[in-house]
């Protein structure tokens, strides 16, 4: 990489890690994973800098949801993971939110990889269904119909109704 690039791609990686480390963060479930993550796309976001540094984030976010669907298939997903210490105990929460939050969590992880990385496209990323099908490969149709589907199995796994708001 040329020194001029080398710096460009510098200046972009310190003004948007903080916001593609939370994407990367909302993908895995898991801080050392998301890191992780980051660094695979950013590395290879680096080897083609010279042909996309005019948009680069957009590369960025499309390498990290195809690098986590794949990591969702592989046989490796979902084995458990030791750690050193204990985390930090959160704020006190009211029981019925932590129910909740758990069983969305659960929800969302038993929903396809695509369905997931739609979702995670269209409400945590606040994306158009025409950017969520360019980003996808797919047609904007597809893109309606696995949001419809993925909310109708999240509404099945919980058993009450669900509300995205776009």
């Amino acid at each position: 990489m040329h020194f001029d690039h080398q710096s460009e791609f510098a200046e972009f990686v310190a003004a948007r890690s903080g916001s593609l480390i939370r994407l990367a963060y909302v993908l895995t479930g898991d801080q050392h994973a998301a890191e992780d993550l980051l660094q695979t796309a950013l590395t290879k976001t680096a080897g083609r800098w010279r042909k996309i540094r005019s948009a680069p984030e957009a590369y960025v976010r499309r390498v990290m949801y195809n690098e986590q669907v794949s990591r969702w298939r592989s046989s490796r997903w979902g084995r458990e993971r030791t750690a050193a210490s204990l985390p930090d105990q959160p704020e006190a929460e009211r029981p019925d939110e932590i129910e909740t939050r758990i069983t969305m969590q659960q929800a969302l992880r038993a929903l396809p990889a695509r369905k997931r990385a739609v979702l995670v496209l269209r409400y945590y990323e606040d994306l158009p269904e025409s950017e969520v099908a360019k980003i996808m490969g797919c047609s904007v149709g597809t893109v309606r119909s696995q949001t419809h589907q993925a909310i109708t199995r999240l509404r099945e796994l919980i058993g009450r109704p669900v509300t995205l708001e776009a």
